[in-house]
């Protein structure tokens, strides 16, 4: 299985992109700052431009696993592996101050906000264990539009 997401709307204080599942659209997402880091960068490098909890993670491919949340108490999913990060959930929430580095997830209909992100997870989750199932590694994959 593979996520994509294509973040179309960088502003100063949050990302906005599209997360699609095997190609097809699924819901939209929020993140921190883009600050341009990349995959293929150094972690001196990455962690030289971080501003903790206020940065959007590199673009690259991940593998993502479901793992039980301690801070959340549930199963999400976890972006493995992240240079420079630790811990990068997808996870509920609808605005900017809510994640600090993790992915959100919802509808964006509003300007630097998503919502109804309980549905937009529990969509995820279906979809997740599903093709964890059928195909046994999930990867996600961020990119800029």
């Amino acid at each position: 299985m593979h996520i994509d997401i294509q973040r179309i709307a960088k502003q100063s204080d949050y990302t906005i992109g599209h997360l699609s599942i095997d190609g097809e659209y699924l819901c939209d997402t929020l993140e921190p700052t883009d600050r341009g880091l990349t995959q293929e960068m150094s972690k001196y490098d990455i962690k030289q431009s971080k501003v903790a909890g206020h940065t959007a993670i590199p673009t690259g491919t991940y593998r993502v696993l479901i793992t039980k949340s301690l801070k959340f108490r549930r199963w999400l999913p976890l972006v493995w592996d992240v240079p420079g990060f630790e811990g990068i959930r997808i996870h509920v929430g609808n605005y900017p101050q809510d994640t600090q580095g993790c992915i959100l997830v919802g509808w964006n209909r509003y300007r630097g906000c998503v919502v109804n992100s309980r549905s937009a997870l529990q969509l995820l989750m279906e979809r997740l264990t599903d093709g964890i199932r059928r195909d046994g590694e999930t990867v996600v994959t961020i990119h800029n539009a």
